[in-house]
């Protein structure tokens, strides 16, 4: 899984950028936010990404401050959000600034970003307060990234993750993960080694 990447800037647009990184160029989703702070073409960038996992294809999608992504994986993390809708909240919001929207409730203040309606808005708030406390109090959102890591939902995706990147199919390694969870108490180990197993028969 690619979760960071340093080059030499190849394209720039709003909305995403190619990084050269050894001769060999990355397609990036970035926001308008990230997209702001990147150099002019022909200069060394260092993007955070975060690497998508579909049927189809994989997605990388990148970001000027860890903080950034942080927010962005916890977006996602929430049901009815992908990557595309998350990379648009970001766009129309500073990562710090949707912390405290999330931690105080503002549903007003995240209606107000292109795409997102009330109930969006009100779900948003309700699921992710607590984590964006622990972001915004952890540091440099180590707090979070460990709750994060430790959640159910963040353990399925991570192993699921490692299996794609063994070279199984991404339908094959959800099944195998999904079957593997509930007998693995949690444990990311646990639920790659089961796992594995239930792939091998």
């Amino acid at each position: 899984m690619i979760a960071r990447l340093h080059g030499t800037l190849l394209v720039k647009t709003p909305g995403e950028v190619v990084v050269d990184v050894g001769g060999v160029g990355y397609r990036v989703f970035v926001s308008l936010a990230t997209f702001t702070t990147l150099p002019g073409v022909g200069s060394e960038v260092t993007l955070d990404v975060h690497t998508h996992v579909r049927d189809d294809a994989l997605q990388l999608y990148g970001f000027a401050s860890p903080r950034e992504k942080r927010v962005f994986e916890l977006m996602i993390g929430v049901a009815g959000i992908g990557p595309k809708l998350a990379t648009n909240v970001l766009s129309g919001i500073p990562a710090d600034e949707m912390v405290e929207a999330l931690i105080e409730g503002n549903v007003a203040r995240l209606v107000a970003i292109p795409g997102v309606g009330r109930k969006l808005a009100e779900r948003l708030t309700v699921e992710l307060r607590e984590r964006a406390a622990l972001l915004r109090n952890g540091r440099n959102g180590a707090a979070a990234a460990e709750a994060e890591d430790r959640s159910p939902s963040g353990v399925l995706r991570e192993a699921t993750s490692a299996l794609v990147n063994l070279g199984y199919k991404v339908v094959e390694a959800e099944r195998a993960v999904k079957s593997a969870a509930g007998r693995a108490g949690g444990r990311l180990e646990d639920v790659i080694r089961l796992a594995l197993q239930g792939i091998a028969g």
